[in-house]
């Protein structure tokens, strides 16, 4: 039996733009909807189940990526990649932080769309490696969700990727540069403390909730995820 085609939502206000994006799309093999405003986008996701949304930042009910959220509470693990006139480095690392799980600056090559959704839906495909364990430390990667034992760790979708990323790598050191192309789909450095500040939030969290440290400084290098150690 053929799988069925992936399903994507464009909330995207400019109706030029959005037929454009559907063909494309609907050409790739993929079976498309569109909204033209992020409330009747949030109202889709919940009635009619997608695999990703292509969204706009500028629309008429405000920025799209600020409300990304939004979108998560009526589908959690919801895959979402931001296509964006709003193209500078800063304002690509923002659509990130915010949430997004790749950010793609207008105007882009028609068929690099399918590439990245195709790219995003291997990223979030569920696998027998959904659930991936580490002592007391539990990361579910359909849900998004991870737990301490029975305590559930509230994780920004930055601080999910990032962790997500050292856990896949685990016992290896990973670089500045591993993680912004890894985590923040940036292939070049931004000049800022981003990883540091996320990597800093997320070590918090793990060490409030677990009885060891379990993500380590590699001085000069980068960091650890190492759940054996107890030192570091």
């Amino acid at each position: 039996m053929t799988a069925p085609a992936p399903h994507i939502l464009i909330i995207e206000d400019d109706a030029v733009t959005a037929r454009e994006m559907s063909a494309v799309l609907r050409r790739d093999g993929f079976s498309v909807a569109h909204c033209d405003t992020f409330d009747a986008g949030v109202s889709e996701v919940a009635q009619n189940p997608c695999d990703a949304v292509v969204l706009d930042r500028m629309l008429p009910d405000g920025d799209g990526a600020q409300m990304i959220d939004r979108l998560r509470i009526a589908r959690p693990g919801l895959m979402v990649l931001v296509v964006s006139a709003l193209g500078k480095p800063s304002s690509r690392i923002e659509g990130l932080d915010l949430g997004a799980d790749d950010y793609l600056a207008k105007p882009f090559d028609p068929g690099e769309l399918g590439a990245r959704l195709r790219a995003l839906l291997r990223r979030g495909a569920p696998g027998d490696d959904d659930l991936m364990q580490f002592g007391q430390l539990q990361i579910r990667r359909k849900a998004r969700t991870v737990h301490a034992g029975d305590d559930h760790i509230p994780l920004s979708p930055r601080e999910f990727d990032l962790l997500v990323f050292f856990a896949t790598n685990h016992g290896d050191v990973v670089s500045r540069m591993q993680l912004l192309e890894h985590v923040w789909n940036l292939h070049f450095d931004p000049q800022t403390n981003v990883v540091d500040v996320h990597v800093s939030r997320l070590r918090r969290k793990l060490e409030t909730a677990l009885p060891d440290p379990v993500l380590h400084t590699a001085r000069g290098q980068g960091y650890v995820f190492d759940a054996d150690r107890t030192t570091g």
